[in-house]
């Protein structure tokens, strides 16, 4: 592979950055084909459990959109007319309808025991006719959560302490034999996916697996607008080998064109049809599972932001915060805010807000008021309390006083 273009590291930043949906125009009043547009432009979003603010997969459309109604997110993803489903895209994600057979490979391989988490794999061979029995029972009763099986079992506790009910039809969701019919709460309900996903859905052939790979590489290189091999294959999370044949294959097709960027140190290829910003204006708070920067590495690569989710850390250890969302500025990363929504009090609370070394709390606070202010409001929270850690907390709550 020859690169013929070299880029500059803020070309390719805008280029990213506009890929993902930044910089565009916000609608005065999102609706769902604003939210189905996202989707189409991202690829797939991360649902995370996580609720000290908002449940993660309601933040990035909000990042993009700006105020939304949650209502509309839920009729898309778990409605009656969904147009998502749930899979193992990039970890669980909300991905387009559309794209459903071209992760059916991945789905034949986990019910053959390959790809899915060795434990749920191991359980998969020993526990196959107590799997047979709960899909037998999804088909029968469904749909139904993991614990209104009649042979649900106890879980362990913690995390991971899943009852053997909860791993037969996780086992199930990996192979593809059932899916999320909709949420409860948070709590999936399970049933087969001929009575949950569009008929249109079911009926569309079968993919090879190097078609259906080369077109989950083409979705993310267009929803990155320029990357990495590393970049290509954790946006749906494949294995090195095949990515790197794929690769191959869309480059010689001309879909991905090798570039160089300055200061990466690697092979880079841009989207044919990335367009080349000269400027990008955004301003948003991003969830620490946003597409833009889950990548930790790339986020470093692309911005000089150092990023490591602390809500595992010890409170005493935590460096940043609890939950932590950078802050896009223009086209940097200028602060990074802990937020947590008090829905008692009505109040968003911003537990700490530390500024970037390259950027100045007095240039970071109105813009980054205004977002709070609007997140606020979209989160129907009364109030904003700005506390006193990090150094662009009082430039920031005079902004918002």
């Amino acid at each position: 592979m020859t690169a013929t273009e070299t880029l500059s590291d803020l070309q390719a930043r805008r280029v990213a950055l506009l890929a993902q949906g930044f910089g565009d125009r916000r609608p005065a009043k999102p609706g769902k084909a604003h939210l189905r547009r996202v989707f189409d432009r991202v690829g797939l979003i991360q649902i995370d459990s996580v609720n000290v603010l908002s449940r993660s997969h309601y933040l990035p459309p909000f990042a993009r959109l700006g105020a939304y109604d949650h209502a509309d997110m839920d009729a898309l993803a778990w409605g009656k007319r969904k147009a998502l489903f749930e899979y193992w895209g990039h970890e669980a994600s909300l991905i387009p309808m559309a794209y459903q057979p071209l992760l059916r490979w991945r789905m034949a391989r986990a019910e053959a025991g390959v790809g899915t988490y060795s434990g749920l794999a191991r359980f998969g061979r020993e526990k196959r006719t107590y799997i047979e029995q709960v899909l037998d029972e999804v088909r029968r009763r469904g749909p139904l959560s993991a614990g209104e099986l009649e042979q649900a079992g106890k879980g362990a506790g913690g995390w991971w302490g899943w009852s053997d009910g909860k791993r037969a039809v996780e086992w199930l969701f990996w192979a593809g034999l059932v899916t999320t019919a909709t949420r409860r709460g948070f709590e999936r309900l399970y049933d087969l996916p001929e009575r949950v996903l569009p008929q249109s859905v079911l009926d569309t052939p079968t993919p090879t697996v190097e078609d259906a790979q080369r077109g989950l590489i083409e979705i993310a290189a267009r929803a990155m607008g320029v990357a990495t091999e590393t970049d290509l294959r954790d946006y749906f999370r494949m294995d090195p080998g095949e990515t790197r044949a794929r690769i191959a294959e869309l480059t010689e097709e001309g879909v991905l064109v090798p570039v160089q960027v300055r200061g990466w140190g690697r092979a880079a290829w841009l989207y044919r049809d990335a367009p080349r910003p000269r400027k990008v204006e955004a301003t948003a708070l991003l969830s620490p599972f946003d597409n833009l920067i889950w990548r930790r590495e790339r986020a470093e690569r692309m911005f000089g932001f150092h990023y490591r989710i602390e809500i595992y850390v010890p409170a005493h250890k935590r460096v940043h915060g609890y939950y932590v969302l950078p802050f896009l500025q223009g086209e940097r990363l200028t602060a990074r805010c802990d937020l947590k929504a008090d829905r008692q009090a009505r109040v968003l609370r911003v537990q700490a807000v530390h500024r970037e070394d390259h950027a100045q709390p007095l240039d970071i606070a109105p813009a980054l008021a205004e977002r709070l202010q609007d997140m606020a409001a979209w989160m129907d929270l009364g109030d904003i309390e700005v506390h006193g850690h990090g150094e662009a907390a009082a430039a920031l709550r005079e902004a918002v006083s």
